[in-house]
Formats: structure tokens, C-alpha cells, sequence
């Protein structure tokens, strides 16, 4: 098993429990992906964890390399397949849209990851990444404390521009930002608001195309 993988493997209940204590953190991001998805179309989502993005946001699909993880997801409703994103069980051009939520920062591999996407896309198809910047407060806060969590503690903090470098040597353009969670988690009292660009939430989501 990836080292990455293990506390989502040891620990499924209280990765479920972070979204329940922050049930308006994790509206906020779903409203910021929920922008972007395409209205028709085969989706996959990679890193699907418990699908608590795939299921409210209607993607069917799952990769995940964590079987407590993918348990949940598949009671869900989302069928998953247990895989990692540099390896993906898909056939070439299938998907018409994919995306990752906090997971960049879990990859082993972030280049091979971002080939395997590629690959199965459709061409035109949609990259959509959720992830905390690491330039951003929240960011910086979680690599402060990576020690004291289960979970960031294996996390690679990436800032947008390092993810659209990455995604630029793919080849992917036509690319497009919003961004949400402006407050210290503590403090938020309603769902934040969603707006264009980076460089002030903590949430940012990437779209690109696959050329």
C-alpha cells in the first residue's frame, strides 16, 4: 500500500468526520466545482475518497486507492474501482470530463497522474482540480501543523501556479479559475462565497482542456 494511502485506509471515520464539523466549508467547495461541471457527459472523478463531491455532484465514477474509502463511496452510489491516478483501469479518449479534489496533493507521481488523465479524456474533454493553495492562508496554516495531522502529514502542497506549469507541459489550455473559503475555517458562519480567479480563497478550482 502507498504510505499516502494509509491513513485514508486506517482512518475513513474521521475523514468523514472533518466534513460533518465543517459542513459549511465543504459547501463552499462544492459550489465552487459545481461551476464548472459539465451538464451532460461521462465523469470520473480520481482520488474519489468517500464521494462526498462525487455523489451530490452526479459523477458515477470513481478511482480510488483506499478500500474503506471506496466502501463508503460505493454506498454512495458511485461505482469505484480501486486504482491510483498514475495507473488508471480505463481505455484511451472514454471520459469526457475528470476531476481531482484535494487529492494533487496525495499523488506520488503529479506528472504521471496528470499523463494518465490525459490520456483518458476524450479530446476537449474537462480537467477540473479542487485543491487548497499553498500559497494561501489555509495553506500555509496546513503546512505549519503537516505533522500534527493524519492526513496532511503525507500531503505535497502545491501552489496554482506549480499545477498550471504542470499542466501547460501536458498541453492542456483554455484554462479557467474560481476560488472560496476567504475565512479561518473557524470563523465561517455561512457558505462563501464563489468568485473568478485565484489568489485569495484557500480553495481554488483549475479547469483546463485536454488539447
Amino acid at each position: 500500500m502507498y504510505k499516502k494511502v494509509e491513513p485514508f485506509e486506517k482512518y475513513a471515520e474521521k475523514y468523514e468526520e472533518w466534513f460533518e464539523r465543517n459542513r459549511l466549508v465543504y459547501l463552499s467547495e462544492l459550489e465552487a466545482l459545481r461551476r464548472h461541471l459539465p451538464k451532460a457527459g461521462s465523469g470520473l472523478e480520481i482520488g474519489v475518497g468517500s464521494a462526498r463531491f462525487a455523489a451530490p455532484l452526479g459523477i458515477k465514477f470513481g478511482v480510488e486507492p483506499s478500500k474503506s474509502m471506496a466502501k463508503i463511496a460505493k454506498q454512495r452510489g458511485v461505482s469505484v474501482v480501486i486504482g491510483v491516478a498514475e495507473d488508471l483501469p480505463f481505455v484511451c479518449n472514454y471520459f469526457d470530463f475528470a476531476l481531482m479534489v484535494t487529492t494533487i496533493c496525495f499523488l506520488n507521481d503529479i506528472e504521471a497522474a496528470l499523463k494518465e488523465i490525459k490520456r483518458v479524456l476524450k479530446p476537449k474533454g474537462l480537467l477540473i482540480i479542487g485543491f487548497i493553495d499553498k500559497n494561501s492562508p489555509i495553506g500555509e496554516l496546513y503546512q505549519r501543523h503537516k505533522e500534527d495531522s493524519l492526513f496532511y502529514k503525507v500531503a505535497t502542497f502545491y501552489s496554482v501556479k506549480e499545477v498550471i506549469v504542470y499542466l501547460k507541459r501536458l498541453h492542456f489550455n483554455d484554462f479557467r479559475f474560481t476560488q472560496t473559503i476567504f475565512n479561518n475555517l473557524k470563523d465561517i458562519k455561512d457558505i462563501e462565497q464563489v468568485v473568478d480567479g485565484y489568489g485569495g480563497g484557500s480553495f481554488v478550482v483549475i479547469v483546463a482542456k485536454n488539447k
